[in-house]
């Protein structure tokens, strides 16, 4: 999925936090929003692998909302909303296509690494590929609730993450021709820097 869509849901975590103690509510989606996009600080260091982790981040999570429910503080929810969104972005990015340059055709089998099962694990595909119109569907359905349940400086953020994955939906296929040419023209001596999946065309 888009890393916007992985953002909004990330703050869709706070909504709870607004509803029961909203002095939190700002950490709290700031919290959502960085922890939804940090799996993705890996794009190009072992994308997918290096900073998800789809089984050890939900187990971390589970102490950490409970510390939050117990002691409350902007750092106890910090954590517990960081984490959460990170878990989430980890575990549904197997709900996607496959680590590619092309998801759409469909031709990777790797879609998530599991550090705990030691494995790759598959892409579901329900969502086909980043940047797809039902990307584009969750990431609406996301922003639909912090709208209207979030202050100004909350909804105008939810709006441009919005606005930026419409734009991405548009552009999501002809991007892969423009890194495919760009990964083509880097010189040899700095090829291994390139990601495996744009080398591999």
């Amino acid at each position: 999925m888009m890393a916007t869509t992985h953002a909004l849901w990330g703050m869709v975590l706070a909504l709870p936090v607004l509803a029961t103690a909203p002095e939190f509510a700002p950490a709290a989606f700031l919290a959502g929003l960085v922890g939804g996009l940090a799996p993705d600080l890996d794009l190009y260091v072992g994308h997918r692998k290096t900073l998800h982790y789809p089984v050890y981040a939900a187990l971390a999570t589970v102490p950490a909302v409970g510390l939050a429910v117990f002691v409350p503080s902007t750092a106890t929810i910090v954590l517990a909303v960081g984490l959460a969104a990170a878990a989430a972005h980890a575990a549904t990015d197997a709900v996607g296509g496959g680590l590619e340059l092309r998801p759409w055709l469909a031709g990777s089998e790797r879609a998530v690494y599991s550090h705990y099962h030691d494995r790759w694990i598959r892409p579901r595909r329900w969502v086909r590929y980043d940047g797809a119109p039902e990307d584009l569907g969750l990431a609406g359905v996301a922003a639909a609730p912090l709208v209207v349940a979030a202050d100004g400086p909350v909804a105008v953020v939810v709006l441009v993450l919005l606005a930026v994955s419409a734009v991405y939906v548009l552009l999501r296929k002809p991007l892969a021709t423009v890194a495919e040419r760009f990964a083509r023209a880097v010189p040899s001596p700095l090829r291994p820097y390139v990601p495996e999946r744009y080398r591999d065309v």
